[in-house]
């Protein structure tokens, strides 16, 4: 006598739209080519990190009325068609792109855009970065800098460049997105 053996289902893929009808207002999850993907809370040193990245980039931005800073989970489109949606640790949108005038988007956020940070938790692995920080990039955003707790580094991923990664005795310098910015690595870490 045989026995069949049994294969679970594929996941259902889900559209863009049904992604952020059902988990647009979630943090810890992402879209990934219509697969619902469910990421595990990354701890205190993830969120001082993203604490640190937005308020240095707000010191910055905001006294010279530059644009928009976004944190928490904030959700960018990346891909279509299967649609992927990523959660931003930080990112920043210029008044150029998006004008002072205009709302606040509600929801998601499609790319162009100037600057998303990515933060490193635990559960990623640099290969991880590495391949946000790319989808990223390919979905329109000028620069990702990807922040590393564990070995306290930045790098900064451009499209048609190999990254740039700078450590606690650098200074990162965004100067096609932020001319003028420049932040020693160590105070995102401190």
């Amino acid at each position: 006598m045989s026995t069949a053996t049994a294969t679970a289902p594929a996941p259902a893929r889900l559209t863009g739209d049904e992604f952020l009808r059902q988990y647009g207002d979630q943090s810890g999850v992402e879209l990934d080519q219509g697969l619902l993907l469910r990421t595990p809370l990354p701890g205190l040193l993830h969120g001082e990190v993203c604490a640190n990245a937005y308020h240095l980039l707000r010191e910055f931005v905001k006294p010279r009325n530059l644009g928009r800073l976004f944190t928490n989970d904030s959700f960018v489109r990346t891909r279509t068609d299967p649609d992927s949606y990523r959660g931003a640790d930080v990112l920043y949108i210029s008044y150029q792109t998006l004008p002072a005038d205009r709302p606040t988007p509600v929801g998601a956020y499609t790319p162009p855009l100037e600057l998303v940070v990515e933060v490193r938790s635990a559960s990623d692995s640099v290969a991880d970065m590495t391949n946000k920080a790319t989808e990223h990039i390919a979905a329109g955003v000028k620069v990702v800098l990807v922040l590393d707790p564990d070995l306290e580094v930045a790098a900064v991923y451009r499209a048609d460049e190999y990254p740039i990664r700078f450590h606690t005795g650098d200074e990162v310098t965004l100067a096609d997105v932020l001319p003028g910015f420049a932040v020693p690595v160590k105070r995102f870490f401190e």
